[in-house]
């Protein structure tokens, strides 16, 4: 970490690349002070205290990696940095929600019935204490029904390729159809694919807000329920294919290291196999549309994907992709960070709703569900009706009935 902290040269190309310095404005919410922050804790002449405020306040989302130019490893800092002494510097009540919060999140069960709570809660929003309100705000007004993901489903046409699909915690709660256009899309493009019925959490929240041990319980977990037998490890979710590109790594030190780095190396984005796997072109769309992309963090930051996405739907007929001002500036969702930090939160979503609506595109697509989530609430605060949908589901609508 030391040696990783020196790289950084304090030239100040991260700042503009900064959602939190693009808010508060204030030097220690930036990457660079930080590090410095980061650099004065471990040389002792710092409390952890003191740095903990800003150090939290870190969206985790990478922009500044992508601005950086002396190569600094910032997401190699910030992680293990929240997994040290971190739980002892949090207040009381932070540290009782953020467990409460991963417990109802990793389980699909649990939120579901937490999101019901939620839905009747949200009839009298005003009488909830403040912490609970967040929570409640971003909640749609309907959950859709749970659905039971196919173990199996066959390839359409000749078989291409067969992976196995991460079918993910939240997500399948709150809107499951992503997963089932996800299994249509592969399916029409020659692909079979294996949904293991017991997989679990990836880890991934755990992972970025310092909850290491709990992380790995998770990801050794995990990795021992996905079949072998698979081309690829695929998933939909942005910040849950990061997390699970990053196990290797992650956890180096620990005991089913390489397990989980032989692991790491399957996992790919849908969007990241589709497009090396070669997109079979879907039938034109019925009168033309322009859609506005997102490039979630988790997607373009973390993981390097821009290009395919942007190609997946680029590849449908009668489809424009309109860039959004600033599209790779965090939306504010990052995790559990629009719970734990509403007000940034709250004002990184109206940035992004303000830009989208400058594009006058007709929808929005993303890969990744808290972009989602996200972008539909600061778009309904904002008074703009369009559909945000996942570039799965936009191509799905594509394809048309099987």
């Amino acid at each position: 970490m030391a040696r990783a902290v020196e790289t950084c040269v304090h030239c100040g190309f991260c700042l503009p690349a900064c959602p939190t310095y693009q808010v508060l404005g204030e030097e220690m919410d930036s990457p660079r002070g930080r590090i410095v922050l980061m650099k004065q804790v471990l040389e002792g002449t710092l409390t952890l205290a003191d740095a903990q405020p800003h150090i939290d306040r870190c969206l985790g989302c990478l922009g500044c990696v992508t601005a950086c130019p002396s190569g600094v490893p910032y997401g190699d800092l910030i992680v293990p940095f929240r997994s040290g002494p971190e739980t002892g510097a949090q207040p009381l009540l932070d540290r009782l929600q953020r467990q409460v919060l991963l417990d109802t999140l990793e389980s699909p069960t649990l939120f579901r019935a937490a999101a019901r709570l939620g839905q009747v809660a949200k009839r009298v929003e005003r009488m909830l204490p403040a912490r609970v309100k967040p929570m409640v705000a971003l909640l749609p007004d309907q959950l859709p029904p749970p659905i039971t993901l196919p173990a199996l489903t066959p390839a359409r046409g000749p078989r291409r390729g067969r992976v196995a699909l991460l079918a993910g915690c939240v997500q399948q709660a709150l809107d499951p159809e992503i997963s089932l256009a996800t299994l249509r899309v592969l399916a029409a493009n020659g692909v079979e694919v294996v949904v293991p019925p017991d997989q679990g959490c990836c880890g991934a929240l755990a992972l970025h807000c310092g909850e290491a041990d709990r992380a790995y319980a998770r990801a050794t977990a995990l990795s021992r329920a996905f079949p072998v037998d698979v081309d690829a490890i695929v998933t939909n979710a942005a910040g849950c294919g990061s997390a699970m590109k990053e196990y290797g790594h992650a956890f180096e030190d620990r005991a089913q290291a390489s397990a989980l780095g032989a692991f790491s190396a399957r996992v790919q984005d849908v969007s990241e196999y589709l497009d090396a796997l070669g997109l079979i072109t879907p039938p034109p769309l019925p009168s033309p549309v322009i859609v506005a992309y997102h490039d979630a963090c988790h997607l373009a930051h973390a993981q390097g994907i821009r290009r395919a996405p942007r190609a997946l739907l680029g590849a449908i007929p009668n489809l424009t992709i309109v860039e959004i001002p600033g599209g790779d500036t965090c939306c504010g969702s990052a995790g559990l960070y629009n719970v734990e930090h509403p007000d940034i939160a709250a004002a990184l979503g109206a940035r992004k709703a303000e830009a989208i609506r400058a594009t006058g595109a007709q929808a929005v697509a993303a890969g990744n569900i808290g972009c989602l989530v996200q972008m539909a609430t600061g778009l309904a605060r904002a008074g703009v009706s369009l559909p945000v949908r996942h570039t799965m589901q936009v191509l799905d609508a594509a394809y048309g009935p099987p």
